[in-house]
């Protein structure tokens, strides 16, 4: 399990709520939408925006900032919601392997890269398998299924 965090920046956490406020509008900002998970501690909801990605037919969460609080609270709860407007859909949540992680990752970063580069350092979309399998320890990603 890692245990890499990047607390984000008064910007970073601006933007968020920024991002959050819209989503929780039905407004999509580039495929963001909000992830609900219950606090593994106090069993309140807690909501962030994320994006998911979509690839091979599968859907999935990637934590760019490392351990954060939401992948820690979806590792113990296993599931969540994600939340677009008044849309709600509920899904459960497997962690993937650090071996299976490098398709994920590359994918995410082509489609994200203008936005989480910064949190990928040394590598990007279009590093090999075994240097993305060498940091893929340090970014928890969850495949998601709705119901």
């Amino acid at each position: 399990m890692s245990r890499r965090y990047l607390a984000p920046t008064f910007g970073a956490l601006l933007f968020n709520a920024v991002v959050r406020g819209l989503a929780k509008l039905g407004v999509s900002v580039y495929g963001s939408t909000n992830l609900a998970v219950r606090g593994r501690r106090t069993g309140a909801w807690q909501v962030v925006p994320v994006n998911l990605l979509e690839l091979d037919g599968a859907s999935y969460l990637v934590a760019p900032r490392g351990d954060t609080q939401w992948a820690r609270n979806l590792r113990t709860a296993g599931g969540g919601e994600f939340r677009l407007g008044a849309r709600v859909r509920q899904f459960t949540a497997t962690e993937v392997a650090d071996d299976a992680k490098p398709p994920v990752l590359r994918a995410y970063l082509q489609r994200w890269a203008f936005e989480v580069a910064a949190f990928f350092p040394g590598v990007t979309a279009t590093s090999s398998d075994a240097e993305l399998r060498a940091v893929a320890g340090g970014y928890p990603v969850f495949q998601v299924s709705r119901h």
